[in-house]
This record gives structure tokens, sequence and C-alpha cells, in this order.
């Protein structure tokens, strides 16, 4: 079965329960089912803004709490490495000079590593990559 890797954008829309992301990962094998480590990495990122930003109690406690769930959240899930498979896939991509950002080549990379697929809305971007299969979970 082919592994299917949710980007940032999906898992925040997940942790938003956004209506359609819910039922698609509800009815999806949890087996089947990563993200990336640059995921955790951005995601942890906004956290830390979030509690830097943070001008009150309240927000410090809520930016605070988000921090905790996350966390929590990538304890139930497969996080993918960046490894030496992937940093092979993304100094190609480099090579190829593909018009993106850095995190979401790297993204790419990992899924690539793995012959996944991206779950995605930013196919505007993710498109450019070659061989890389895109799936939006966010459309009914």
């Amino acid at each position: 079965m082919i592994l299917y890797v949710l980007d940032t954008d999906h898992v925040s829309l997940f942790q938003r329960k956004h209506p359609t992301v819910m039922q698609n990962l509800v009815s999806a094998d949890p087996n089947f089912l990563a993200i990336s480590i640059v995921t955790v990495e951005e995601q942890i990122k906004g956290h830390f803004k979030l509690i830097k930003q943070a001008n009150s109690s309240v927000k410090l406690i809520r930016a605070y709490a988000a921090l905790q769930s996350g966390v929590a959240y990538f304890n139930t899930i497969t996080v993918l490495p960046f490894d030496e498979v992937a940093n092979t896939y993304y100094e190609t991509l480099r090579r190829q000079k593909i018009r993106i950002g850095t995190q979401d080549l790297r993204i790419a990379a990992i899924v690539l590593s793995v012959k996944g697929i991206l779950v995605t809305r930013n196919w505007k971007d993710f498109a450019k990559v070659p061989d890389l299969t895109l799936e939006d979970w966010s459309i009914p």
C-alpha cells in the first residue's frame, strides 16, 4: 500500500478540524499515514512564534497548550526523516533549479524517497516537482 504524507498545510487543517480533511483521515489506514520531519519543524517554529508573541497570560497559556497538543500529535503518526536518501533527492531537485521554497523542496524530497503521495493544497508549487504524486484531501 502507498504511504500518504501530509503536508504542513493539511496537518494544520486537521488540527483546526476541517470537515473534509477529518473525514478523509478517519477513513484512511493510520499505518499508511505520515508526516515529514520538516512539517514537525514548521509546526514547532509556528508554536514558538506564538509563544514569543504572546502579550497576555491568556495568549501565553493558549500558545503553550497548542504546543503541547502538537507534540502529542507527533507521537501518534509516523514522522519521516530527512535522511541520506531524502538528501540525495533534495540535491537532485536543487540541481534542476525547481523554483519552490526550500522547505517545500525538502518535503518533496522526503516523499519521493519513500515513493509516497503528498497530501497538500499547494499544487502551485509541488506540481513543479517531477514524479511527485499529489492529492488534496480538503476538497469534498
